[in-house]
């Protein structure tokens, strides 16, 4: 399974990005560091067989991301982000790693006569992921969907990228996933905060 939405999620990259930058005016990328949240479902687990029940822990901890945008104009374009949590954490006995992808639509505002200031809103669809790592295999039985666990999500984000220069801007962004049966955490919903850096070519 995560091989399969690892593949389509690489050609969905490799075919929408190159037509897309091809017919653009203007194109970004940037890379960011933030914090997620989701509380925990409560659930108490018999991870090793033993009779010792482990809780079940809430989404929280450091997250990086890293994403890319083109602009077929003043104001709209189309823009693809992953975001990882990069140390592995801890899930009821074993260890875990989650992660989102989504494919937006953007929409962006200027303000001012500098063009420095550039609040954007973003919709779109995707996937969370939730990787476990383990020794032994007969383990992974006490979680539904391991090794890799993978979900629809759809996600709403407001960013704002503040220009340095002509090219290089500060993005903080609020981000919110709403996850398809996030079974492994409290609710569906998971906000996510961030502040990034990045790099933009052919801005008017």
């Amino acid at each position: 399974m995560r091989s399969k939405w690892n593949v389509i999620a690489i050609l969905c990259v490799g075919m929408v990005l190159p037509a897309q930058m091809a017919i653009a005016q203007e194109v970004a990328a940037y890379l960011g560091l933030g914090i997620a949240h989701d509380g925990s479902s409560g659930k108490q687990v018999d991870t090793f067989g033993d009779g010792t029940l482990y809780h079940t822990p809430s989404l929280g901890g450091p997250f990086a991301n890293l994403g890319a945008s083109v602009f077929f104009g003043k104001h709209v374009g189309a823009g693809a982000e992953i975001a990882w949590r990069p140390a592995q954490g801890d899930y009821a006995g074993i260890k875990y790693r989650p992660s989102f992808y989504s494919f937006d639509a953007i929409y962006r505002f200027r303000l001012g006569q500098r063009k420095r200031v550039e609040p954007e809103l973003r919709a779109g669809i995707g996937g969370a992921r939730v990787r476990y790592f383990f020794d032994d295999q007969p383990f992974c039985d006490a979680f539904p969907g391991c090794p890799d666990s993978t979900h629809f999500q759809t996600h709403l984000a407001a960013a704002t990228r503040i220009f340095l220069t002509d090219h290089f801007f500060l993005r903080p962004a609020v981000d919110v996933h709403y996850v398809n049966h996030f079974s492994e955490f409290g609710s569906n919903w998971a906000p996510r905060y961030s502040f990034g850096i990045g790099y933009s070519l052919g801005r008017e």
